[in-house]
């Protein structure tokens, strides 16, 4: 195939490149003039353009918050969207997180997979279209973002000023093709706690989670009693019976019960433990005086309790694309005026907005209980007979051999922000998932490969 061939003639060349990228420490940090997300960003989008411009693409920098390299002709334009941006390195590098540095065919870096090795492969795999001599009939643009990992702004800003891509894909996932997104409601459960408790046992505090796309693998309660002993004895007893890691000590006149759960993603809650769930159910079992704290703990232990998926708060939803609905209650803070949960929900993609927040407001409405703070982000589904769907099929089969299969998933993507895209590779099936984590790398294979298929896959789009 030609435009393999251009690619293994490419090969040095981008192996040369992507190093240089990674070795920019790109992390967003305080804004400066003319740099919104910091010096790093900005250095990596000049670096990512210089390189692009040597290959003989005209360069676009929009503000130093987005760029883009652009091939042909044409009104309508095909975009691989990727990121110049990364996520702090962290400590425990076998190798500098910086230096980009080959070992085993490998090259170590922050954002070797995540996203700069990947989006080089798009510019790498233009390249190789060019120089492969095929006539295309639409623009193409590698489009380079630098804030993708706090917050995708300027995915927005692009769009004040560009028209969207008429279809393309983000190299920021895995492969096969990812159609489906489900759509993401965060929202907090308020209550103010007018009425006190002053019986045998009351709630001072209860603290967990740090982040509501997290499930919480730690929450603490401080409970004022005279019986503390009893009390102790009681959570003993519980944490045997159930199997949920629940310590009770003495600290001055508090008892403080410690929840100890499993952490794993907001959108996979069935793969952890809920630490503060755990701790409510103990509370739950306390027979406390009926008040405010004890209405609204009673209140979580009936309509979420250990569950994953909306069930018992009325929007146990699911489709045959991406299942069921998944529910994590990340964050409690409760003290003695006032009490608030963080709810993160990602419902399926064939679902509308409107099923799940008006069944949520109208049980919580009727226990008192103020629905607020809510996000919202849409589920994004491409159906399997959408041309971008059935394109990159065609192209995933041709270059890997391998079965095209079609993934739904509770995370969110750039294919989020951007309209026409989805998200297609860079992780191939089987291989670790080393994004964000420490000695993060990517194979030098596979850069090439993803070359090659993203060079396929642009060729397919716009030819």
């Amino acid at each position: 195939m030609e435009i393999n061939k251009q690619v293994d003639l490419l090969k040095d060349e981008l192996v040369k490149s992507t190093q240089k990228v990674l070795q920019i420490k790109s992390v967003q940090e305080e804004a400066k003039p003319g740099m919104p997300y910091g010096e790093g960003p900005a250095k990596a989008l000049a670096c990512a353009l210089d390189i692009a411009k040597s290959l003989g693409f005209k360069t676009v920098n929009i503000d130093n918050q987005v760029g883009y390299a652009e091939y042909g002709d044409g009104e309508e334009y095909v975009g691989a969207l990727g990121h110049l941006d990364v996520v702090p390195e962290n400590d425990g590098w076998k190798y500098p997180p910086y230096a980009a540095e080959i070992h085993d065919d490998k090259i170590f870096a922050r954002g070797a997979t995540d996203d700069k090795g990947p989006i080089m492969s798009c510019l790498y795999g233009l390249k190789a279209v060019v120089n492969s001599g095929l006539p295309l009939s639409k623009k193409v643009r590698i489009i380079f973002g630098t804030n993708e990992e706090t917050g995708s702004n300027e995915i927005a800003y692009y769009l004040k000023k560009e028209k969207a891509p008429v279809a393309g894909f983000t190299p920021d996932a895995e492969y096969p093709i990812i159609n489906g997104e489900k759509g993401v409601l965060v929202f907090d459960l308020i209550k103010e706690l007018k009425e006190k408790s002053y019986g045998e046992v009351t709630i001072a505090y209860i603290k967990g989670g740090n982040a509501h796309n997290i499930v919480p693998n730690y929450c603490e309660a401080g409970l004022k009693t005279s019986l503390k002993g009893s009390l102790i004895d009681k959570c003993e007893d519980f944490s045997n019976r159930t199997g949920y890691d629940l310590k009770a000590e003495e600290n001055g006149d508090l008892v403080v019960i410690k929840s100890y759960g499993v952490a794993a993603h907001g959108s996979v809650p069935h793969m952890g433990k809920n630490a503060i769930m755990q701790l409510l159910a103990f509370v739950g079992e306390l027979n406390l005086e009926s008040c405010d704290v004890v209405n609204y703990i009673e209140f979580l232990n009936k309509h979420v309790g250990m569950e994953t998926d909306g069930e018992s708060f009325g929007v146990g939803l699911e489709d045959r694309i991406s299942r069921k609905l998944s529910f994590n209650l990340g964050v409690i803070d409760l003290d003695e005026n006032k009490v608030s949960a963080t709810v993160d929900i990602r419902y399926p993609v064939t679902c509308k907005f409107e099923e799940v927040i008006n069944p949520i407001k109208e049980i919580s409405k009727k226990a008192e209980i103020n629905v607020e703070n809510v996000s919202h982000q849409k589920p994004l589904y491409f159906p399997e007979d959408h041309f971008i769907v059935k394109s990159l099929q065609k192209v995933y089969k041709e270059q890997t051999g391998k079965e095209p299969r079609l993934l739904a998933i509770g995370g969110g993507t750039y294919a989020k922000e951007m309209p026409n895209i989805v998200a297609f590779g860079p992780i191939f099936e089987g291989e670790p998932d080393v994004d964000h984590k420490v000695d993060e790398y990517i194979k030098i294979d596979h850069l090439i490969l993803n070359a090659k298929i993203y060079a396929h896959a642009i060729y397919e789009l716009a030819k």
